[in-house]
């Protein structure tokens, strides 16, 4: 949690929007031993239902499904005698939510057991929330789409060969890849640094 505080990913809810309308997730942590990156993570439950029977995920759309079939990724991928692969780190945390929405993704929370519990809203796209793989992927089609001038290759790449947060591409060559790589990741270190 001090992580969301310290990326600016989740912020305290001011005294004077303590009458706004929230809703509050449920979230536990989630300990992998075996991981080398994150060993300790959040997870919160947008389908936890309410007092009235309801949870978010029931009233939230999922959005419709805009990536290429993953069959059809894959087979692409699996012409290509030199394979690149890579993954955007913390995908849905890029991707900022903003008011009034930001308020369906309140928590409590407090760092020690002695101190008063706290509000705070989560400011960027929630796993586990219903739309999340959409509004993610959506948010990096339309960065791809606007970026497409400045950084063609990238673009093209982009919105071919990511499922989800994966990238699953590949050239005819070494030379070839490595410039698909300097391209793609440029493309992605300007479009997130904006």
């Amino acid at each position: 949690m001090k992580e969301y505080l310290d990326l600016n990913h989740m912020s305290s809810v001011a005294d004077t929007e303590a009458c706004l309308p929230k809703y509050y997730l449920s979230h536990h942590c989630v300990l992998k031993a075996s991981s080398s990156s994150t060993k300790l993570r959040v997870v919160f439950d947008g389908s936890a239902p309410t007092s009235t029977g309801y949870s978010l995920n029931d009233i939230l759309m999922s959005g419709p499904t805009i990536q290429s079939n993953l069959i059809d990724i894959l087979l692409r991928f699996r012409s290509f005698p030199i394979a690149l692969t890579a993954n955007i780190c913390k995908m849905y945390r890029c991707v900022g939510v903003t008011p009034p929405d930001n308020f369906l993704q309140c928590i409590l929370w407090r760092n020690d057991h002695q101190e008063p519990l706290k509000d705070y809203k989560l400011d960027t796209v929630t796993y586990g929330t219903k739309p999340a793989a959409f509004l993610a992927v959506r948010a990096m089609q339309q960065l791809a789409a606007d970026e497409a001038e400045n950084f063609p290759l990238g673009s093209r790449i982009t919105l071919r060969d990511f499922y989800i947060d994966d990238l699953i591409t590949g050239g005819s060559s070494e030379h070839e890849v490595l410039n698909i790589m300097r391209k793609h990741l440029h493309c992605s270190a300007r479009a997130t640094s904006n």
